[in-house]
């Protein structure tokens, strides 16, 4: 199949349209023939590290890449950063604001979920800004049979 590429522009506490990314990604590897079980992971991914951005973030973007090898995908916001990486991959540890909470967000589990779902993950962060690297390999276990 052809490389299916992306470039989404996510906004500030735009909770309204938070995990459109996600839902769109699960569309194409539905229509890839992918299973549910696969898709599921990725999606996971994807929506928790979507709401990252909306929540925690003054705005950024998504570049995603699906091959017949691969998922990978790249969040970069612009800041305020994340103070300290160590802490926030602690599951339960939040920096999440009344309205995140409000909305049912911010439980401090975004990272260590995306964590555990993720083949690589690299996060690096700074007052600038924040960038999350996702992979996701794909096996021919991943298709339906």
């Amino acid at each position: 199949m052809e490389t299916y590429a992306k470039n989404y522009n996510i906004e500030r506490q735009d909770i309204a349209n938070a995990g459109t990314i996600a839902s769109l990604t699960k569309r194409e590897l539905k229509r890839r023939g992918l299973t549910r079980e696969f898709v599921k992971k990725v999606t996971i991914g994807i929506y928790e590290a979507e709401i990252n951005v909306v929540i925690h973030s003054y705005g950024g973007d998504a570049n995603l890449n699906v091959t017949d090898d691969f998922i990978e995908i790249t969040f970069t916001d612009r800041g305020p950063g994340i103070e300290s990486i160590d802490e926030a991959m602690t599951a339960g540890f939040s920096t999440a604001s009344p309205l995140a909470i409000e909305n049912g967000f911010g439980a401090g589990m975004g990272l260590p979920n995306i964590k555990a779902v993720s083949d690589e993950m690299l996060l690096t962060s700074s007052k600038e800004g924040t960038k999350l690297y996702l992979k996701f390999y794909i096996s021919s276990d991943n298709y339906e049979s």
